[in-house]
This record gives C-alpha cells, sequence and structure tokens, in this order.
C-alpha cells in the first residue's frame, strides 16, 4: 500500500509514493539514493546513487536517481519543479521543523535548479498529528509556545512553504501513532517500531523537459 498524490500521476516522467508498514522496502530499486538522517536542514544535490552522508534534504535533476527518506513519526515531505524536472525528498521531525530543513530544500532548488518556489509542488505525507504530538516546555518554546503543548508539524511546515513562495501544497491525511494498521511509530512502539520508505524519481527517458506544453 503506497500513498500518492493524485494530481502528480498526470506526469508519466514522475514516479513518487509515500510507503507504510504495508509497502516495507518498496524504494529498494536501482538508483536508491539516501541520507543518513541527522535531524537537522543540511541538503545534499544528488548526482549519484547510494548513501549521501549525513543530511535530511535531497534534490536531484537527474533521471533514473530514486531519493529516498525513511520516517517513523517524522514528516516526508516531496517536492517537484515540473517545469525544469527538478525533485526533493526531505525528512523533517521537530529539530529539522525548527531548523527550518523544507526552508533550506526550496532554496537550494532555486540555486541549483533555477526553480521558482510558485511553480514547485510539495506534498506532506504521513507523520504524528497534533493529536498525539505532546511536547515538553524546552520544546515547545522553539516554535513560539509556552508550557506543554501539542504541536501540528504538518501544518508548520505547510506554513514554512508558503513562507518561501510555495502554495500548490497537499497534505494526506494520517496519524502515525494513532494508526497502527498501516503506519509504523517511533512514539508508539518505541525501539520495536520499524521505518516507512518515501520516495521520488524522474523516469529515466522521461526526466527532461522536451517542451512547454509538456511541462505545463
Amino acid at each position: 500500500m503506497i500513498l500518492r498524490v493524485g494530481a502528480w500521476s498526470d506526469w508519466p516522467w514522475l514516479e513518487h509514493g509515500f510507503g507504510t508498514r504495508l509497502s516495507e522496502r518498496w524504494t529498494h530499486q536501482p538508483g536508491r539514493s539516501w541520507a543518513q538522517q541527522v535531524h537537522g536542514a543540511t541538503v545534499v544535490r544528488v548526482k549519484r546513487e547510494g548513501p549521501q552522508g549525513p543530511a535530511d534534504a535531497l534534490i536531484t535533476t537527474e533521471p533514473g536517481l530514486l531519493l529516498e527518506i525513511r520516517t517513523a513519526d517524522c514528516l516526508p515531505i516531496l517536492i517537484v519543479d515540473p517545469v525544469r524536472r527538478a525533485i526533493a525528498a526531505v525528512h523533517a521531525g521537530w529539530r529539522g521543523t525548527a531548523a527550518g530543513v523544507v526552508v533550506a530544500a526550496v532554496e537550494r532548488m532555486q540555486a541549483w535548479c533555477g526553480s521558482d518556489p510558485a511553480e514547485l509542488k510539495a506534498a506532506i505525507g504521513p507523520s504524528i498529528g497534533p493529536c498525539c504530538f505532546e511536547v515538553g516546555p524546552e520544546v515547545a518554546a522553539k516554535f513560539g509556545r509556552q508550557g506543554r503543548t501539542f504541536l501540528d508539524l504538518a501544518q508548520q511546515n505547510a506554513q514554512q512553504l508558503r513562507d518561501t513562495g510555495v502554495h500548490q501544497i497537499t497534505v494526506l491525511a494520517g496519524c502515525t501513532r494513532c494508526d497502527a494498521l498501516r503506519f509504523h511509530s517511533h512514539r508508539r512502539d518505541r525501539e520495536r517500531a520499524g521505518r516507512m520508505e518515501a520516495g521520488i524519481r524522474l523516469r529515466p527517458a522521461l526526466g527532461r523537459p522536451q517542451s512547454a506544453a509538456d511541462t505545463a
């Protein structure tokens, strides 16, 4: 079972999906590229398959490379530039959200790929919801809150995207802690928790724009 953004299926040059506990290892394909996720805001431009070192966001314009993010409560965020055919995969826990990792990814897409934020499309996958993500005063203070509070990380990242000029945002519903049938959750299962893979790839031979009509 892989969750996808319906509108993105109109692009034959794009493959993407948010995995669940029912689709483990679906990203383990030729071209797979992944980072050592460190809960920061480091962004890497991917030019080859395999491990990419410490980072929490991956960007590429190379067809055939599948960018993979692994989560078990944190947010997987996929970003597409359908005009320049650039893609990004972002891992955003509370630390990465506080550090602005999704903002850093958009800024790097602008710098490295010539992307216009107004043309970018983003999808935020299932994560722990505000119903279950209670944090203490120290974490709450990083988001302008006081005392113990419940955080909505999807909303926080969506607002950061809007602040960078990205307004075409899809949020896939589902709380990873609540829904044990579909999702892994570190907060629920601790060290027994598995990981879910989100992935995005420009299909080989279809990963470069051919015409203005093709990218519309």
